[in-house]
């Protein structure tokens, strides 16, 4: 599960200092021999392992500051407009430091530990400005991918729901993806998020996500769907039971765009296996033959379409096997 991010292992002793000291020094030339420290060697790792303490609580204490100005917004007593906007903006800048901090795994550890998760939940994600609001969500994102330990504290805390209602209502485009982004990172590989998306209807989340006006969000949202739909497959059968097939196929009509290439992609994923997709797909009012016909004429000879193409071919097959050969016989 691990995506590359920094976790912030440093040595909890003098011989382990000694120990990365020597493997980056002596990278090149393969692993040196430990020997017995001299005292002026113990010195400079006593003077080597104070800076790597000092290291670690320095992030420790840039978190603590940045909540102290978040929480700060409790209290503060607001004297003029002027004010206003430049405690907003001390406010968004502590969001980004602690998500750019939170990419390390302990660090959003410790900030989980020090009540920033809580104070995002029960504050930043409610606040009346839309720049504190899609900054807390990517903070938790941050924070929660990846992170098991973390994800079940949100979890326990409600933060999925929130998080799903801010996707499914709130009044600016960029909380509404941040939101879907902190929803990705909570239920991707998360059994128990998964169960807990299910039993708030995550799935009708999506959909809507699909039909809405912003780009940003309609990707996300159908990338999120073919990610649910090829992880765990047992679920197509409610998918299904909620007309997805056709939400999605509305989709491929509108305006040729990226998010078509998720769509196509879900609904191969709806139709393997499942009578109940390929006849969903089949129903004559949809139109999905001669769209798919179409669609695959429209995309031959681009190589950047080739997997949306692939898709198409996949799918035609699967509902409309009989008519695809006799294509393929006319074109010979």
């Amino acid at each position: 599960m691990a995506d590359g991010r920094g976790s912030r292992h440093h040595p909890r002793n003098l011989q382990g200092v000694l120990q990365m000291a020597i493997e980056a020094g002596s990278a090149s030339d393969g692993p040196a021999p430990l020997e017995p420290m001299t005292n002026e060697r113990m010195e400079f790792l006593r003077g080597a392992m104070s800076e790597v303490c000092k290291g670690q609580m320095d992030e420790v204490e840039q978190m603590r500051q940045c909540l102290d100005v978040l929480r700060g917004d409790e209290c503060r007593e607001r004297e003029s407009e002027g004010e206003d906007e430049e405690e907003e903006n001390e406010r968004e800048t502590a969001l980004e430091m602690l998500s750019e901090l939170c990419e390390n795994l302990d660090n959003a550890r410790d900030f989980m530990k020090l009540g920033g998760l809580d104070l995002c939940l029960s504050q930043c994600l409610r606040h009346h400005e839309a720049g504190i609001r899609w900054r807390a969500a990517h903070l938790i994102a941050s924070c929660a991918q990846n992170m098991p330990e973390v994800q079940f504290h949100l979890l326990n805390q409600g933060a999925l729901l929130t998080l799903l209602q801010l996707t499914d209502n709130d009044s600016n485009s960029t909380v509404r993806v941040k939101a879907l982004y902190a929803v990705s990172c909570l239920v991707r590989e998360q059994e128990a998020g998964l169960f807990n998306f299910l039993s708030h209807d995550g799935f009708s989340v999506l959909m809507r996500g699909m039909q809405s006006d912003s780009e940003k969000l309609r990707m996300k949202s159908a990338f999120l769907l073919l990610n649910l739909l090829n992880s765990h497959p047992e679920h197509k059968d409610t998918v299904l039971s909620m007309g997805m097939v056709q939400q999605l196929v509305s989709v491929l009509r509108t305006p040729h765009s990226s998010v078509h290439e998720h769509v196509l992609g879900a609904l191969c994923c709806l139709v393997e296996d499942s009578p109940r997709g390929v006849s969903d797909c089949r129903e004559p009012s949809l139109g999905l033959e001669e769209l798919l016909k179409q669609r695959t004429q429209e995309l031959r000879g681009q190589e950047e379409s080739l997997e949306e193409m692939e898709f198409c071919e996949r799918l035609r097959a699967a509902c409309f096997q009989t008519r695809v050969q006799e294509d393929n016989a006319m074109d010979r």
